[in-house]
């Protein structure tokens, strides 16, 4: 059963959709009790969601690692968030843009008692909801670019957790940003796994440029992103060669671009790492081309949407 609320944005949780200033969360619900929860960001172009189907297809997969059984269908799931979606957007003006959030949470346990769940039978928690995008919180990277820097804290590495998997706990990721803004309060931490490899930035993957290649870390570390994935697809379509490889700081420092993949923005450039310029410290010519093509992809001019957005007040 669904209630809506013309003037209201609309939230699917628990097989309903609801009001937003009626969806609430339960306090012993394991997605807040132990950060067991499993997610999926995507965004709108001209109010329609993009790669929704990959997104979804993903969010499955982690769940099945999970051991998450929801009862609902891809296409039900699907259908729910394009409800959602639809209601939601008529609410904001033509010219705006939706994040789209899609999370399932081991369920709810009111026999919590320190244990990992205990031998209680739950139902996952299934929510949907959406956000306008605050394209001006991006603006420095189209400008000037983005500053990452390492922090001490690693990565968490594959044998605990398969990055594969999109997925919330995100306290070393707290912390990681906690060190990093020391450095730069507006700079975007940077790990490294175990052995000092690079692996991604908090909700996107990191690439660099050497000698007119695009390299990425190897997914063994990382987020294999739907933004990297469309990334590779322009780099085949723009003859611009695509590797997987080991990384380390070191590369980074003496690439000739870099940048950050991820749905909000799509291809943020990065100009700075640990304070030093990478490259000639502007935005490169590859990261240019690949935000040209990913525009014309979508028929929206990326850099434009984001630098015309206004800043708030």
């Amino acid at each position: 059963m669904s209630v809506t609320a013309s003037g209201e944005p609309l939230v699917f949780l628990r097989g309903q959709c609801v009001p937003a200033s009626q969806a609430h969360m339960r306090i012993y619900d394991l997605g807040i009790i132990l950060g067991a929860t499993v997610t999926e960001m995507t965004r709108t172009f001209r109010q329609a969601p993009y790669r929704l189907d990959e997104h979804l297809a993903r969010l499955y997969r982690s769940m099945k690692v999970c051991r998450f059984d929801t009862g609902m269908s891809f296409d039900e799931l699907r259908a729910a968030t394009l409800q959602v979606v639809e209601h939601n957007a008529r609410l904001l003006p033509e010219t705006a843009e939706l994040g789209i959030v899609n999370f399932v949470t081991a369920g709810e346990n009111t026999l919590y008692a320190g244990a990992a769940g205990g031998g209680a039978k739950m139902v996952p928690t299934v929510c949907v909801h959406t956000f306008p995008l605050v394209f001006s919180l991006w603006r420095d990277f189209f400008t000037s670019g983005a500053h990452v820097v390492v922090p001490s804290t690693r990565h968490i590495p594959p044998q605990c957790l398969d990055p594969k998997m999109k997925y919330r706990s995100r306290l070393h990721w707290w912390v990681a940003d906690a060190e990093t803004h020391l450095a730069d309060p507006k700079a975007i931490s940077l790990l490294l796994d175990l052995d000092g490899n690079i692996t991604e930035c908090a909700g996107a993957n990191f690439l660099i440029v050497r000698q007119g290649v695009v390299l990425s870390p190897t997914t063994r570390n990382i987020l294999p992103g739907i933004s990297r994935d469309v990334v590779i697809e322009l780099c085949a379509e723009l003859g611009i060669p695509f590797r997987e490889r080991d990384l380390q700081t070191y590369d980074v420092i003496n690439a000739d671009e870099a940048f950050m993949s991820t749905t909000p923005y799509c291809v943020g450039p990065v100009t700075r790492i640990n304070g030093l310029p990478i490259g000639d410290g502007r935005i490169g010519p590859i990261t240019q081309r690949l935000l040209q093509a990913w525009s014309a992809k979508v028929g929206v001019d990326i850099v434009r949407q984001i630098l015309d957005y206004p800043v708030p007040a």
